[in-house]
């Protein structure tokens, strides 16, 4: 009987569960038979399903990636193989690079040409220098209008169940901005590709030359307050328990390099590079290790409220989508981020 409800406790799918547990109850009754036997099975199977809770039946859910824990933000490459040709399923690539602060400006670039030549099949691209960001903003460190960003979802063919995949070339920090700005948005069935583009063509997965023939939708960008500080909010938030997380690099934050006018950090932020986010192989650490690194940092209570900065936004979606799957649900990103502090006289430094 324990054999039987150990393999329906590991069942694949709801069907697979139902028929375990049938054949189990079946074999127990038959064994042991009476009212008070039920009753202590009963009993046993409550155990069993409370258990079951926390783990989902569905093939979504079972990765064999270590830090999928949770799949709501995260899919591996064999997910997304298994599921290329899923109709209400939408891959998008938005590889590109952003070059040293040292080097001469333009610094962002987007991979469309990389794109035209090889992508994972069924992906639309997605340029995160010009669409996603404020055009009036000359330093691209604004998420796009309610209006334009309209525009992005509707080219992507998006409605309110479309599920989101975004990857890129960059260890996730471009597909993170994706994964931050449609959830601002409103659309929060997105995740990032953990590995990226890198890991997909390592695996020598299938590729493609051919571009997908999207239908437009007619969805609207709905802005979440939630997921987004301002300038003015983060000076209000200096004298609060709210903490700032700066993901730039450790020479940023201590001001001996700097994408803005002024060099140095928010006063009272704390340093967490985005480097030291990722492992070796270009993968999101598990939230296990994600948890230790903010202990580490003093910051034991997931409740508290964090807002990420980085230099443009970029780095810190990344920052935000470690939060979230290290447990942090209470946390936002500040838009603008350096570029727009860091310029901004009126505004203290340290």
């Amino acid at each position: 009987m324990v054999l039987l409800i150990l393999r329906w406790a590991h069942s694949e799918t709801a069907l697979q569960a139902t028929t375990q547990l049938r054949m189990t109850l079946y074999i127990f009754m038959q064994m042991t038979g009476g009212m008070l036997a039920k009753r202590r099975f009963m009993s046993q199977l409550m155990v069993i399903l409370s258990i079951l809770i926390l783990s989902p039946f569905t093939d979504v859910v079972q990765h064999e990636v270590h830090n999928m824990n949770n799949p709501k933000l995260l899919v591996s490459t064999d997910w997304l193989a298994k599921h290329l040709n899923d109709e209400n399923l939408r891959i998008v690539d938005i590889r590109g690079h952003v070059l040293p602060a040292t080097e001469p400006p333009p610094h962002y670039f987007n991979h469309a040409d990389d794109y035209a030549q090889s992508h994972i099949p069924n992906a639309i691209f997605i340029d995160w220098v010009h669409e996603i960001t404020d055009p009036n903003d000359p330093r691209h460190a604004r998420i796009a209008s309610p209006e334009c960003f309209t525009g992005v979802m509707r080219r992507l063919g998006l409605n309110s169940t479309t599920q989101v995949v975004a990857y890129d070339d960059a260890n996730g920090m471009f597909a993170a901005r994706l994964w931050w700005a449609l959830n601002y948005y409103g659309h929060h069935q997105v995740a990032v590709l953990d590995g990226g583009w890198q890991k997909w063509i390592a695996e020598k997965r299938p590729t493609t030359n051919i571009i997908p023939q999207i239908t437009p939708t007619d969805i609207q960008a709905v802005p979440d307050a939630r997921w987004i500080y301002d300038d003015e909010q983060v000076l209000a938030a200096l004298n609060t328990d709210t903490v700032l997380l700066d993901v730039r690099s450790e020479a940023e934050f201590l001001g001996q390099a700097s994408r803005a006018a002024r060099a140095g950090h928010i006063p009272n932020a704390i340093n967490l590079p985005r480097s030291e986010l990722i492992d070796a192989n270009g993968m999101m650490l598990s939230p296990e290790l994600l948890r230790q690194k903010l202990h580490q940092l003093g910051l034991t209570n997931s409740d508290q409220k964090i807002v990420t900065y980085c230099n443009s936004g970029v780095s810190a979606s990344y920052g935000l989508l470690a939060l979230k799957i290290a447990g942090y649900e209470n946390s936002a990103l500040f838009d603008g981020s350096w570029k727009a502090w860091g310029n901004d006289f009126t505004k203290p430094i340290a």
